[in-house]
């Protein structure tokens, strides 16, 4: 892998009027589908339900408010996807969040750990004119504390060319590009292990269930499922492979 290589992803309609007024709700909704979707290419209903928190029940209706307005398509059985308007809000809503993540800890000095739901809070309150005052005033940065990269004005997002942790080969190192959960209790975990954007890491063994790490010099372990979420930047050859 080009460890310079960026990936520029666009939105599949940058011109489709975005004139649907949605309520806080459908803007949570409409941003975990993003999510799943970039994760598994649809957003099944109880993974939505798990995501969001909320009964299987309120997710149908939820769906079907959306599908009305013309923000997603819903197969029965199959799941959920973004239209091209939906994806367009989608992109807003991120931006508007991993930049209101910035705002947290660049400016209030507020841990990495502790930002993504208040995040979840405060996007739905930053105006157009607000989010650029505020992009201005941090420096337009590419990418939210936690590695993942912020949207711009026009929807279009920098992708660093990186893999899930449990596919990074032995015999390589790197360092870690982004942390894909947010959630307190996952990036507490990692903290706790030193695991962060641009920290090094390689892995030492593979067991059953779990990975033997080293990252920035210290031996840890962590769970597939968990390694899953932490994507690496490949930036070497592992001389202690064996």
């Amino acid at each position: 892998m080009g460890a310079s290589l960026l990936e520029i992803t666009r939105p599949r309609n940058l011109g489709v009027p975005l004139a649907t007024e949605v309520s806080y709700e459908a803007e949570e909704y409409v941003e975990a589908i993003y999510k799943l979707q970039k994760r598994s290419g649809v957003a099944k209903t109880k993974e939505l339900a798990e995501e969001l928190n909320v009964v299987p029940g309120s997710v149908t209706n939820t769906i079907a408010h959306l599908e009305k307005h013309g923000l997603v398509e819903h197969e029965p059985y199959r799941g959920v996807r973004l239209t091209a308007k939906g994806e367009k809000l989608a992109l807003d809503i991120v931006r508007r969040h991993r930049l209101a993540e910035k705002l947290l800890t660049d400016v209030l000095n507020a841990d990495w750990c502790d930002v993504h739901e208040s995040a979840c809070k405060l996007e739905h309150a930053l105006t157009k004119d607000v989010i650029r005052l505020l992009e201005k005033r941090l420096e337009n940065p590419k990418f939210c504390p936690h590695g993942n990269p912020i949207p711009s004005e026009e929807g279009l997002l920098e992708e660093e060319e990186c893999c899930p942790l449990t596919e990074m080969p032995l015999d390589e190192t790197g360092r870690i590009a982004k942390i894909t959960n947010e959630k307190r209790e996952k990036l507490v975990l990692f903290a706790s292990k030193g695991i962060k954007p641009d920290a090094p890491v390689h892995i030492v063994r593979r067991l059953r269930s779990r990975l033997v790490l080293c990252v920035s010099g210290k031996e840890c372990i962590l769970s597939y499922d968990d390694a899953a979420n932490v994507w690496v930047k490949i930036t070497g050859r592992n001389k202690h492979a064996i």
